[in-house]
């Protein structure tokens, strides 16, 4: 999706993915908690007014990225996330 941009906000037990869409304030989430070196996705949020631009995908897309560069793992407790795995095994190196 042209403009949409995806920043990464961390907490002290775990973060979320945001995915900001140009002429809107609806915010995209993807969020997480810290368990031992791996991170459980546990919700994955895109309200209506943004829905179906694969504004979902995009948010998974980009904790798979920053999994291989930093070395983690992902529990993908959030249904959506889940079916993404299945979808795509060649994620399997970052699956927990």
């Amino acid at each position: 999706m042209e403009g949409l941009t995806i920043t990464r906000h961390d907490h002290a037990t775990g973060g979320e993915y945001r995915a900001h869409v140009p002429g809107t304030e609806t915010v995209g989430r993807l969020t997480w908690v810290d368990a031992k070196g791996v991170k459980v996705a546990d919700h994955t949020l895109v309200p209506p007014e943004i829905g179906n631009r694969g504004i979902a995908a995009k948010l998974v897309e980009r904790m798979i990225e920053d999994a291989r560069t930093e070395g983690f793992k992902i529990n993908p407790l959030c249904s959506y996330v889940a079916v993404a795995f299945k979808r795509h095994p060649e994620w399997a190196d970052v699956h927990a």
